[in-house]
């Protein structure tokens, strides 16, 4: 998928279907060179987050998600996916902003980020 949508300052790609991630579980997709975890909530919510855990690089898509908290299936650190706060652990989640249009396809933004890149789902 290679929908682009460029502004001054930012990137914003289409990366996913919203129906690519069941509700109350993440996926890791690939995108612009960086690992993306996005979370699609019980409550309808998505939510993207970098891919691997600060503390050793667990893999956050695989996590337990309840509301908007997920937990690292290595080593147990939670983190607040709706701001990238760590709940338990000393450091946080780079964040990145959302939005899913009306046909169900998930769009990332990207500052900074080089046109042209294509998003992959691992």
């Amino acid at each position: 998928m290679t929908d682009t949508a460029m502004t001054d300052t930012a990137m914003e790609l289409r990366v996913a279907r919203l129906d690519a991630i069941p509700p109350g579980e993440g996926r890791t997709f690939g995108v612009l060179g960086e690992k993306l975890a996005i979370f699609r909530t019980r409550e309808g919510r998505v939510l993207a987050v970098q891919a691997e855990c600060p503390h050793r690089g667990g893999p956050l898509a695989d996590g337990l998600v309840g509301g908007t908290t997920v937990i690292c299936p290595l080593h147990g650190w939670k983190f607040d996916l709706s701001t990238g706060d760590a709940i338990m652990g000393d450091c946080g989640l780079r964040k990145y902003p959302v939005r899913v249009d009306t046909e169900g396809h998930i769009f990332i933004s990207f500052e900074d980020a080089a046109p042209g890149a294509a998003a992959t789902s691992d």
